[in-house]
């Protein structure tokens, strides 16, 4: 086993590791940001290297830093955790190369499944059903009217080169499909650096179910259950549990397809398949595989009694064969809340701030996986995610009872959370009946009430275009005031550090109040910045893919003759 494991992350998987590390008598060390040099995850490692800044392209998704600290602080191993450079199969290579283990499916693996055509034309090879669509790029307008035709509207329009809803744009007629695959192109590369989109048929309310991958080595995939996670919003999940409530007749065959997949792929380690279910048809589809431990990986080990991290440690270290664990089965139900500081009533809006108050539930099958304390401050330039809630039950009934009681015992002040929610979704009877799709949380949005922290003090408003637009940030409210040039000059400047995602002007355009002049994507919420009169363009300072800091240029337009009076 590894004496040192360098976990390149942050938050509350970090800590996770960390602990799993110590039980393993293996010492976990990190890294962290500016922002993070006080958080909970740093206080868990034996030491940690700060990597300057506080963007995350410097930081956390910076790869010759974190092989940098991995030498520095004599790391044998570098468990990237979920998110940030988990998937990226270069950073795998480098570290390798270095010298240092990758805990992570071997390179070749991460290729195969992060390019999500190759990815379709290995599980259409391995005999697991795809959606239907195509297994190539779409070049353009045309070739993708052509596709639209042939497996019916809607279509979605798909980022090839990664997945979690970025790049995804649906197209609901042929006059849509322009706008769609333009946006998703120009999304595509902002997120993925390539351009790259194919297009398959769009099911507006599936079940998404997924399937836990745990391979030894690439010929011995095992399946370990399935989860349901159709409860979501933006695409980004909200809710998931395990076993699945419906369509347990489907499981045994989507575990031997992802297993499958898996071994065509030559996967190693642990991982997820995750499909779509047509619900009238009681069809399941390949959607993606996430190459890496999943968020929602909590419900699987309640269920299995096993530690899915320290299985990622023994394979990676090969001490598997000694001390892998025996006698894995099923026992219960285990449901997990991703309780986010987001306003539900606003559209899950992030809202970063300080947490003033924090107190964690407890209590038989009760577990809460934390990244955060209360003091803490919950930064804008990464997730909104503040803790997992997770509750075990002998059965469903009793998962889902602990599970409120939980969420009512769950205190946390100074920023809005997702708390509200959760209780409407699970007092909601198609989640009691196990109906619920991927469509649910947007039908039941009218029924989230405010979150329970006041927002007065985040509920700013500008003026755009003779409009009052609401703010979803305290840290808008100056800069976006700059932006719709009260202060005076032509500057147009980002509200909050983020990622541009579009440009929609070029030098020497002239535009009109109220024109939307760049797309901005923060804490995975879409933002817009736009012109606050008519003026010419006269500088575009940022391209899609970059990361402007908070108060950064973005557009510059000609200065208003009022100001220079």
């Amino acid at each position: 086993m590894f004496k040192r494991v360098l976990i390149a992350n942050r938050g509350e998987i970090a800590v996770r590791i960390a602990r799993t590390c110590r039980e393993l008598g293996v010492t976990p060390m990190g890294v962290y940001s500016d922002l993070d040099r006080r958080s909970l995850h740093v206080s868990e490692m034996r030491d940690a290297v700060g990597l300057e800044g506080d963007n995350p392209a410097t930081t956390y998704l910076n790869a010759d830093a974190l092989i940098a600290a991995a030498h520095d602080l004599g790391a044998e191993a570098i468990h990237p955790g979920y998110g940030f450079l988990s998937e990226d199969a270069p950073f795998a290579e480098a570290v390798t190369a270095a010298g240092i283990t990758f805990i992570g499916p071997p390179v070749e693996a991460l290729r195969a499944s992060g390019d999500k055509l190759r990815a379709r034309r290995l599980a259409a090879a391995a005999g697991v059903p795809t959606v239907p669509g195509s297994s190539e790029p779409c070049p353009d307008h045309e070739a993708a009217a052509a596709l639209a035709a042939r497996v019916g509207l809607p279509v979605a329009i798909k980022a090839a080169g990664g997945g979690g809803g970025r790049g995804l744009r649906v197209a609901h007629s042929l006059d849509d499909i322009p706008s769609a695959f333009d946006r998703a192109r120009r999304e595509a590369q902002a997120y993925f650096f390539s351009s790259e989109v194919y297009v398959e048929r769009y099911l507006p309310a599936p079940k998404h179910l997924e399937v836990q991958i745990l391979a030894p080595a690439p010929d011995e995939a095992l399946w370990l259950g399935v989860r349901d996670c159709s409860l979501q919003r933006r695409n980004q999940k909200l809710v998931e549990e395990t076993p699945p409530a419906l369509f347990r007749n489907l499981e045994p065959a989507m575990g031997a397809a992802a297993a499958g997949f898996a071994r065509a792929c030559g996967y190693v380690g642990v991982g997820t398949v995750e499909m779509l279910v047509d619900t009238a048809t009681e069809s399941f589809y390949f959607l993606e595989m996430n190459a890496r431990l999943q968020v929602e990986h909590t419900v699987t080990e309640e269920v299995f009694g096993i530690d899915l991290v320290a299985c990622q440690l023994l394979i990676a270290s090969g001490d598997w064969r000694e001390a892998r664990p025996n006698n894995i089965q099923p026992r219960g139900h285990a449901i997990e809340c991703r309780i986010n500081a987001e306003d539900p009533a606003a559209g899950f809006t992030p809202a970063p701030g300080r947490i003033s108050g924090y107190r964690e539930p407890a209590g038989l099958g009760v577990r809460v996986d934390s990244g955060y304390r209360a003091g803490d401050e919950i930064p804008s330039a990464y997730d909104s995610l503040i803790a997992k809630l997770v509750t075990w039950g002998s059965d469903r009934h009793q998962a889902v009872r602990r599970m409120r009681r939980a969420l009512d015992d769950f205190v946390i002040e100074g920023v809005p959370t997702t708390i509200s929610a959760h209780r409407a979704l699970l007092s909601d009877e198609s989640f009691l009946a196990g109906s619920h799709t991927t469509a649910t949380v947007g039908e039941l949005a009218a029924r989230f009430e405010p979150a329970a922290s006041p927002r007065a003090e985040i509920g700013g408003v500008v003026v755009v275009g003779g409009r009052q637009a609401h703010l979803w940030h305290p840290a808008m409210a100056a800069s976006a005031t700059q932006a719709t040039g009260s202060t005076g000059g032509g500057a147009v400047v980002a509200p909050m550090q983020a990622v541009v995602l579009e440009v929609l002007v070029a030098e020497g355009d002239r535009v009109v109040a109220g024109a939307t002049l760049v797309r901005l994507e923060a804490m995975k919420m879409e933002t817009v910045l736009c012109a606050p009169r008519e003026a010419e363009v006269t500088r575009v300072a940022v391209a899609p893919g970059e990361t402007v800091p908070s108060g950064g240029v973005v557009v510059e337009l000609e200065v208003d003759p009022v100001d220079m009076e």
